[in-house]
């Protein structure tokens, strides 16, 4: 009598390794993202200061990295928010690249288009 979950095909034993790597990375990219936003409440909660005048809050990435270095805490949480945000664009892109190696293109193409949107929308986006 065989075992028949002991054997996988390498495609297969290839999409779970893929898989996983990707659920991995969902799940490191939620807890470094609290952390950091964790980070920058504890900042904000102790020096009583955002970092920027009343009312004013950094609206691009590039500003809120910038001011990061500065160690301002509403920049801080924007970097934590920031990494929440990606984090799921990161599994879309890795999904494209393992459709590609498993050569399976209606995928490729589905999964490049709903990438395409995603990050469409992050640029047409206001912050206002």
């Amino acid at each position: 009598m065989e075992n028949n979950q002991s054997k996988s095909t390498p495609q297969e034993s290839h999409a779970i390794v893929v898989e996983d790597i990707i659920s991995q990375s969902l799940r490191w990219g939620v807890v470094i993202s609290a952390v950091i936003i964790a980070a920058g409440l504890v900042l904000y909660l102790l020096t009583g200061d955002s970092g920027y005048p009343a009312g004013f809050f950094p609206t691009s990435p590039l500003q809120a990295l910038r001011d990061v270095v500065h160690f301002k805490s509403f920049a801080i949480i924007d970097l934590g928010l920031l990494l929440l945000i990606a984090t799921p664009i990161f599994r879309v892109a890795a999904s494209i690249i393992a459709f590609i190696f498993d050569r399976d293109r209606p995928y490729v193409l589905i999964t490049t288009y709903v990438l395409a949107m995603l990050i469409l929308s992050l640029l047409l986006g206001k912050a206002e």
